[in-house]
C-alpha cells in the first residue's frame, strides 16, 4: 500500500507522458529555430573601407582636423578608433588630448567636409564589388548598407561606385543617438529589409563594425585591412576573408 501510493505521488507531481510531450516540443522548437536562423535572407555591407578605400583619406582628415589644435595622431591611435561615427571620433579625441569641446562642432563640420571632398577626388572602388552582388543578386539575397558615415557621404560613395541601383536600402547611423559599435544602425536596417537578424550577414571591415554586427544578432563576415588581417581580436567574426571577390558559395556555407 506504501509503495502503490508513492507512485501515484511521484506520478502527480511529474506525469511522464507529459514530460515526454514537452520534451518533443522544445526539440521540434530548438530545431525550428536553428532552421531559421540559417536561412539567410539578406546581406548587409559596411561602407569606408570595405566598398571603397577611404580609410586613408579619413585618416588624412582626422590628422589634418586634430593638428589644427595642436596635436598629431599615431597609425595605431587612429587604428584603434576606426569604424566611429565622426562625432563620436571627435569626442574620443578630444578627450584624450584634452581639447576644449566647445570646440568640437566645428571640428566635426571641418572632418566631414575635408573627408567628402578627398573621397570624391581619390576615393577608388575596392576589387570584387561587381562579383561579390552578382553573386548575391543571383542568389536572391536582399542588399542593405548599414554606415557610420553621414548620409552626405553615402550619396558621393554610391554615385562615384555606380551603385545607385544595387541597395535595397541604406541605413546611417548619422541622426541616430549611438554610432557602430551600438548595433541599431545593423537593425534598423535589417527592419527595413524586412528580416530579422538572425537572417543577415553582415560584411565589415573595422573591429567597432564587427562588435555592432554581433551585437545585433547577425553573422559577420569580416575583411580587415591587410596590416590587421592576423590579429586575433577578429577571432569573434564567423568567417574572415581577404577581399570581396573570396565570398564564394564554398564561404557562405562556412558561416
Amino acid at each position: 500500500m506504501k509503495n502503490s501510493s508513492t507512485k501515484l505521488i511521484l506520478s502527480e507531481k511529474l506525469p511522464l507522458p507529459r514530460g515526454e510531450i514537452a520534451l518533443k516540443e522544445f526539440g521540434k522548437l530548438h530545431r525550428l529555430m536553428n532552421v531559421c536562423s540559417m536561412q539567410y535572407k539578406a546581406v548587409i555591407f559596411d561602407m569606408d573601407g570595405l566598398l571603397i578605400d577611404s580609410e586613408p583619406l579619413w585618416r588624412e582628415a582626422g590628422r589634418e582636423t586634430i593638428q589644427q589644435f595642436g596635436k598629431d595622431l599615431t597609425e595605431e591611435q587612429y587604428h584603434s578608433s576606426t569604424g566611429l561615427r565622426t562625432e563620436e571620433w571627435i569626442e574620443h579625441w578630444f578627450h584624450y588630448f584634452n581639447i576644449d569641446m566647445t570646440h568640437a562642432p566645428t571640428a566635426i563640420d571641418i572632418i566631414v567636409r575635408k573627408a567628402i571632398e578627398k573621397i570624391e577626388r581619390h576615393g577608388k572602388a575596392f576589387p570584387g564589388i561587381d562579383t561579390v552582388f552578382q553573386f548575391l543578386k543571383q542568389r536572391d539575397f536582399k542588399l542593405g548598407l548599414a554606415t557610420s558615415s553621414p548620409l552626405s557621404l553615402v550619396e558621393v560613395v554610391i554615385r562615384k561606385l555606380n551603385l545607385e541601383n544595387s541597395f535595397d536600402t541604406i541605413a546611417s547611423a548619422g541622426e541616430l543617438p549611438y554610432g557602430k559599435p551600438h548595433p541599431q544602425v545593423y537593425i534598423d536596417c535589417s527592419i527595413q529589409l524586412n528580416c530579422s537578424p538572425l537572417q543577415c550577414i553582415a560584411v565589415e571591415d573595422s573591429f567597432n563594425g564587427m562588435i555592432a554586427a554581433k551585437a545585433a544578432r547577425m553573422k559577420c563576415v569580416v575583411i580587415p585591412a591587410t596590416a590587421e588581417y592576423e590579429h586575433p581580436k577578429w577571432n569573434a567574426a564567423d568567417l574572415k576573408l581577404k577581399n570581396l571577390a573570396d565570398f564564394t558559395e564554398e564561404k557562405l556555407k562556412m558561416i
